[in-house]
């Protein structure tokens, strides 16, 4: 019989068998000291694990509302409203329209019906200006604000009416444009009716840029744009093509001729504008890309020349830089302000105490290609270089009551006022163009005085006999450089002389 176990205290139940639990479990651990010490380091093991892993993040309580409309049938925004579009007039009619009828613009709108979907409009809060201008682009303020004057108020200026001969050049500008947007310098008269006498005239076909570039910039000039207008038509497929002739580098067309850099400054100053009064965003990158061009070729410290940074400087293609610039800087694109300040030194370099301004040297006459070129147009009966530094001067931000050379060469223009003289050379279209525009932003009595002479010049000699229908509107290119540029150049650059009364407002006014 085996012994009696001692007594035990019964803080617990007693196991199955009489024997107390927690005797049990010490005989166990007693028995397997191997399993105490795994049961303790892997609580010891747990509590280092819960030491050292973060807390985890509160979660931030959030308040979701869901507020359930009652249903109702959704609001049709109505489309605005849109002015009617209008139709450009025929071209085999002659012109009808005088000084005092309205011509009504449409309003802005976006492209439709454009053959090329990659232009695109842009709101007018892309561009800085405000236009208070009928039938321009946003930013049509500024110098551009005259041409406001496109309803009918004041188009005939101070003198004799012009706006009938506008419409007759423009015409026919719009009869000889391409189907795809180009005036073609030399080959133009394939649009002529063969029942009739053919245009004549030829141009040179290497300034089919620069002729392209003038007559948009007629068709700019009275009021139409890419948007509205009675040629917006004629505007839209002229940039169209000018953009399809820029290269990578920003050069419209290609540098055949050596004096290229003419056709791509007219360009790129016709582009300029277009950009801005028609307001097609697309536009900003050829604009821009013109202009980059521009600042490429000039000399460093310097001005412009035919070839690039040939560090040569001449004032007749400088000119036409600073429009294009002037024109680009007003639209918001990136001009480099030095061209302009190292052409205001220029421009005192070249002018003489009389203030004639010289071509390349002071008081130095035009220049003239070889051969009889000089004899038929003698330089001394001109005064472009004067008229091209003292249009540029304003543009520059010059005034005439502290600048003394600008009234001296206001009156040295005067000197040599437009006379359709063929036998005596004085017939220069190019020096009449940049003249009207100095001496209307002179004024006065100097701008009546021009304008006087000027307008009943220039109606007298323009084709208006509606029998002679291929040349009705146009002009005879007999002039210093009608050879170069032809009956394009001519009809183009005399309508813009007739629309210096309005295509800028003055400048210090």
């Amino acid at each position: 019989m085996p012994a009696s176990a001692p007594p035990v205290r019964r803080h617990c139940a007693p196991a199955a068998d009489g024997v107390p639990f927690k005797a049990l479990v010490a005989e166990r651990m007693r028995q397997s000291p191997t399993f105490v010490g795994s049961l303790a380091a892997h609580a010891l093991a747990l509590l280092l694990l819960w030491l050292l892993l973060p807390a985890p993040a509160r979660a931030t309580p959030r308040h979701h509302v869901e507020v359930a409309a009652p249903d109702a049938a959704p609001i049709a925004t109505p489309e605005p409203e849109r002015l009617p579009e209008v139709a450009p007039e025929p071209t085999d009619e002659p012109v009808v329209v005088d000084a005092n009828t309205p011509i009504v613009d449409a309003a802005p709108a976006d492209d439709a019906g454009s053959n090329d979907a990659a232009v695109d409009a842009h709101p007018a809060g892309d561009l800085q200006h405000a236009s208070g201008a009928i039938g321009l682009g946003p930013t049509a303020g500024g110098p551009y604000k005259g041409r406001s004057g496109r309803k009918g108020q004041g188009r005939t200026g101070e003198g004799i009416g012009a706006q009938p001969s506008i419409d007759a050049a423009l015409r026919w500008l719009r009869a000889h444009q391409d189907d795809d947007g180009r005036w073609d310098c030399d080959g133009f008269a394939k649009h002529d009716d063969p029942a009739l006498p053919a245009c004549g005239g030829p141009g040179n076909g290497v300034h089919d840029v620069g002729v392209t570039g003038l007559a948009l910039l007629a068709f700019l000039g009275d009021g139409s744009t890419m948007r509205s207008g009675p040629y917006r038509d004629q505007v839209k497929k002229a940039v169209l093509w000018l953009r399809a002739q820029q290269r990578d580098d920003g050069l419209f067309g290609a540098p055949v001729a050596h004096d290229y850099v003419y056709d791509h400054a007219i360009a790129a100053y016709a582009m300029c504008e277009a950009y801005g009064l028609s307001g097609y965003r697309l536009l900003r990158e050829p604009a821009q890309k013109g202009l980059d061009h521009l600042a490429a070729h000039r000399n460093p410290y310097g001005v412009w020349r035919y070839q690039p940074r040939d560090g040569d400087g001449d004032t007749s293609i400088t000119g036409w830089c600073v429009m294009a610039l002037a024109a680009g800087k007003h639209f918001g694109l990136a001009v480099d302000a030095n061209a302009l300040q190292t052409t205001a030194v220029w421009l005192d370099t070249v002018t003489d105490a009389s203030g004639r301004h010289g071509y390349t040297a002071a008081g130095q006459r035009s220049s003239r290609k070889p051969g009889d070129h000089g004899s038929r147009f003698p330089a001394d009966r001109t005064e472009a270089m004067t008229a091209v530094g003292l249009f540029a001067r304003f543009f520059l931000g010059q005034d005439p009551a502290k600048t003394p050379a600008m009234p001296k060469a206001a009156d040295l223009l005067l000197q040599q006022p437009p006379a359709w003289d063929e036998a005596g050379g004085r017939v220069d279209h190019y020096a009449w163009y940049h003249a009207s525009y100095a001496l209307f932003q002179m004024g006065g009595k100097r701008w009546t005085a021009w304008q006087r002479q000027l307008e009943p010049t220039l109606l007298k000699q323009q084709h208006r006999d509606p029998k002679d229908g291929n040349r009705f509107g146009s002009w005879d290119p007999d002039c210093a450089w009608g050879e170069d540029g032809g009956r394009v150049y001519s009809t183009a650059i005399l309508a813009l002389c007739l629309q210096a009364n309005y295509r800028y407002s003055r400048l210090l006014h």
